[in-house]
């Protein structure tokens, strides 16, 4: 009896641990890079003990998976760069709860409650400090069609930020002007790059005197290159350059395991995942949450409140975004 009694406590242990899988191990699709964000992956398994497989990717091309994977993506939550990869799968996103909502400002969270925003970027002009004193440099995307920064700039058309910023554009100034400047900027024959990193990197090695790129990636290069002479421009708060965005989050439809799922979203908000972009992460994001000052040296993000346009909105201008970049000849 008593030897019958113990397999039958290890069948029924195996039996738990085999109906309790997905509650160890947690799918995310994450178009964050992985020098940025690995460490808070560590973070949440060392905190929860739940494994989490990653899948890194670019945030449109993930988002483009998903749409096509629909309720058979394996994937339990989305972890994306910009709003408009959010966007163009809500369809597929499940709204997450009031109490994680409620942890972020309206703005910075989608108003249908389908993904919320877990720490902020600002765009800006990154330069050569041995190439320009800062007063020479632009206030506005718009002097950058000037036939003085010819072959002088760099840009990632390919890039999610980038085409955030296009789309910023086209809803703040109207697709005509929008348009009329990715061609005015392309005859001044811009050097390309796939990722803001490069960009950056550019700069420093006097590639290029100008770079469009978030405002984070300098610190990135910094951690790596002290003494790199590159500093960056925040741009006039009204200007379609100065965008305030978000890198965010989303719950799938397609998971096996929402609460699972969004203990890591709300994990991503804790006070010890938004110091970290303050304390440790090279790249200096912006934190969301109320009550934790950025990186310091950054100006404050109400300071830097940018175009009074709708995030939520990238996501059904995404498509008219990538389209305006085939017309001008940024993408093929």
């Amino acid at each position: 009896m008593r030897l019958a009694a113990l397999l039958a406590i290890l069948a029924a242990t195996i039996a738990a641990a085999s109906c309790g899988g997905s509650n160890d191990t947690l799918t995310v699709y994450s178009g964050r890079e992985e020098e940025l964000v690995a460490p808070l992956f560590a973070m949440f398994t060392g905190e929860t003990g739940i494994e989490v497989e990653v899948r890194y990717g670019d945030s449109a091309e993930l988002a483009a998976t998903i749409a096509e994977e629909a309720e058979n993506s394996p994937a339990d939550v989305f972890w994306a760069q910009d709003p408009g990869s959010l966007g163009a799968v809500e369809e597929h996103l499940d709204p997450l709860s009031d109490g994680i909502l409620g942890m972020v400002p309206e703005q910075f969270r989608d108003r249908d409650g389908r993904w919320v925003g877990t720490s902020g970027r600002v765009r800006v002009i990154v330069y050569s400090t041995e190439a320009l004193a800062e007063d020479e440099v632009p206030d506005s995307v718009f002097d950058l069609t000037d036939p003085r920064w010819q072959g002088r700039i760099g840009i990632a058309p390919t890039n999610a930020s980038f085409q955030a910023f296009v789309t910023a554009m086209r809803l703040a100034e109207g697709d005509e002007k929008a348009r009329q400047w990715l061609l005015d900027l392309k005859a001044n024959d811009p050097k390309t790059y796939e990722k803001n990193t490069p960009i950056v990197e550019a700069a420093a090695a006097g590639e290029i005197e100008l770079g469009l790129v978030n405002h984070y990636y300098l610190y990135l290069v910094k951690e790596e290159q002290p003494d790199a002479p590159i500093a960056n421009h925040f741009l006039e708060p009204d200007d379609p350059g100065g965008l305030v965005s978000v890198a965010g989050a989303g719950v799938l439809e397609s998971t096996g395991d929402r609460s699972t799922a969004e203990r890591f979203v709300e994990f991503l908000l804790s006070p010890d995942a938004q110091r970290f972009y303050v304390d440790e992460a090279e790249e200096a994001e912006y934190p969301l949450v109320e009550g934790i000052a950025p990186k310091p040296g950054l100006p404050p993000l109400e300071d830097l409140a940018g175009l009074d346009i709708d995030l939520t909105s990238f996501g059904a201008e995404h498509e008219a975004t990538i389209e305006m970049l085939r017309e001008t000849g940024y993408l093929t």
